[in-house]
This record gives structure tokens, sequence and C-alpha cells, in this order.
């Protein structure tokens, strides 16, 4: 993830002739960052498992590209929620790849094949001490509020499945 954040940020570097442009709408600006620079970042964010520092990283990296967007200095001690009611982006960055990881979710419910059962097995034996590692389906659990018995079911039903996902998706309990 840090990989592709950085890629991202060299890219919105790139057209730094663009964002300084004046004579270039808000709107115009802020849908070419979303298709040169987001899809950089978001280049295989579907199997990223996100923790709470990556989603920390993410909104910042989201609020970077709009204040670099808006020529907005640091010295100016603008808050984002200032900058993001002057730009009111339909969806936020966290939001696209919490939508990205559902619907591929709900892509390898209905396949069946090895992946589905891996997704839905269990390991034999003990597990390690300590806390248990966050587990790529545990943000799928938590956006939904179900189990994953219950996800793998409602992903059966496409129709239904998209249905959950564009429901606001639950922000994570554990912060």
């Amino acid at each position: 993830m840090r990989a592709r954040l950085g890629m991202a940020r060299t890219t919105m570097s790139s057209l730094d002739c663009l964002w300084r442009d004046r004579s270039v709408s808000n709107m115009l600006k802020r849908r070419v960052m979303e298709a040169m620079v987001w899809s950089v970042a978001l280049y295989g964010s579907e199997a990223w498992t996100l923790k709470a520092a990556d989603r920390r990283r993410l909104t910042a990296f989201e609020m970077m590209t709009y204040r670099r967007m808006l020529r907005v200095d640091w010295r100016e001690h603008r808050t984002n929620v200032s900058i993001l009611t002057e730009l009111q982006p339909k969806q936020r960055l966290l939001e696209t790849v919490q939508r990205r990881k559902m619907r591929y979710f709900g892509h390898l419910m209905r396949a069946d094949n090895i992946s589905t059962l891996l997704l839905q097995g269990r390991i034999e034996g003990t597990r390690a001490r300590g806390r248990p590692r966050r587990r790529w389906v545990d943000d799928i659990r938590d956006w939904t509020g179900l189990s994953l018995v219950d996800c793998a079911r409602r992903a059966q039903d496409r129709e239904g499945w998209r249905k959950l996902m564009s429901l606001p998706l639950v922000s994570n309990p554990q912060e």
C-alpha cells in the first residue's frame, strides 16, 4: 500500500502545472485527480487488509491531494472539514477502497473454485501466541456488521449484495 501511495504522489507531482493553473476549474481538477492519481493509488486495493494506520494513511493521502489541488499552504491552518465542504467530493478515497473490496468479495463468493474454499476454510492446528493478525475478511465483517457465513450467503444473490454495498458501510468499531 505504501508503494502504491508513493507512486500516486509521483504522479500527482508530475501534474503540478495543472494544479497551479487557475483557469482550470476545481471540478475538472478533481476529475483528473480521480482518473490519474487515485487510479494509480488504488491499483490492487481489493487485496489490502486495512489496519487503523492504513486507514489514517489513506485519509491523509486524500487530504494531501485535495490541498495540493486547491493550492492550500500549510500556513493557512485550514481544517480538513473546510476543504471537504469546499470540494464536496461524491465519494471519499477510503469509501472507494471499501466498495472495491466488497465487490471483489461478492465476486469471490459467487465463483465456485478454490479461492472460495480458502476464504471460508479453517486451518487445522493451534494458532500462535499473542493477538490474532487482522485478516482480509475481517474488514468485510466489520463493514457489513454480519458474520462471514452471512456475508457469503448474501453474496450469492448478486442484486442483494449490491443493495448491501449501496448502504453506508459501517466504519471500524475498534477505533
